[in-house]
């Protein structure tokens, strides 16, 4: 089986920078490496987002964006395809990795997902490696937050990554910051299984970016799977659905797709998607417009 690794930086109106092509290039090259060396797909997908993270040009990790009350939250979700194991946390606050708490969570829990202070303390357990966290600068009542609130826009940089190992086992991943204007406590589709994030060796690996809130509506990550495993190749399937996203709900997004035999798309309804690729052909290609 010949090993490939996507990856994303989120989906939106912004174009890709430059240090966000060097940061996503790097960490492609990371990503395909260890596949080289032989390294399953989920070390692989965990690792190719770490880069991401610590970068703090994208959404999520050191970058990530503060909620209405000036406290970062975060949240990420990891999942395999062998035996559909998945890890996931949300609203997670002060550690630079969040796609190392999901996978622990996986492998160390009986659990799925972790949210809020608990999954803080969970990731203290294991000493991960810490962020500085800012105090708000003024706190405000619920109500007050509320009379903030803004609609939703598209200007994202969550990340993400999907990779096939040599042992024919495909994974998932996703962590970010989540949107612009948020309330605290708010949750979008990147923790949730099936929305944000989907593998299975069966079908192939999905990993989406963009409006959250549509994107749980739809359950969007599953869906792209079950039309693969009905057959239908990776862009059919991504554009299928990303289409129906913007009929039935106005939606937006974005998602890397990965057929179990290799094939695979990246797709978009946004004007632009940071996002490449990594088959060992040379360098990794990386652009901000895919069609």
């Amino acid at each position: 089986m010949a090993p490939l690794i996507l990856a994303h930086g989120g989906a939106g109106r912004r174009p890709m920078t430059r240090a966000q092509k060097q940061y996503l290039s790097a960490a492609l090259q990371v990503g395909y490496h260890l596949l080289e060396r032989g390294a399953p797909a989920m070390t692989v997908v965990e690792q190719t987002i770490r880069v991401l993270e610590r970068s703090g040009v994208f959404n999520a990790g050191l970058g990530a964006r503060l909620q209405l009350d000036g406290v970062r939250r975060m949240d990420a979700s990891i999942m395999e395809g062998k035996g559909l194991q998945a890890g996931a946390v949300a609203s997670i606050e002060g550690i630079v990795h969040p796609i190392t708490a999901a996978r622990l969570v996986m492998e160390e829990t009986d659990h799925v997902l972790l949210v809020g202070p608990m999954a803080t303390a969970f990731a203290a357990q294991f000493k991960l490696e810490r962020q500085r966290i800012s105090a708000p600068k003024r706190r405000l009542s619920y109500g007050a937050l509320l009379k903030r609130k803004r609609p939703l826009g598209n200007r994202h940089g969550t990340v993400g990554a999907v990779a096939l190992d040599r042992f024919g086992t495909v994974a998932a991943g996703a962590s970010t910051g989540g949107i612009a204007r948020m309330l605290p406590g708010r949750v979008g589709d990147t923790p949730l299984i099936g929305c944000g994030v989907y593998a299975d060796n069966h079908a192939g690996a999905v990993s989406m970016t963009g409006v959250g809130e549509g994107i749980i509506r739809m359950a969007v990550a599953k869906e792209i799977c079950d039309r693969l495993t009905g057959g239908e190749a990776p862009k059919a399937a991504a554009r299928h659905v990303l289409n129906k996203l913007v009929t039935r709900i106005q939606g937006s997004a974005g998602t890397l797709v990965l057929a179990p035999d290799g094939r695979f798309a990246i797709a978009h309804v946004t004007p632009h998607m940071t996002a490449g690729w990594c088959n060992g052909r040379g360098e990794p290609v990386v652009r901000d417009r895919f069609r």
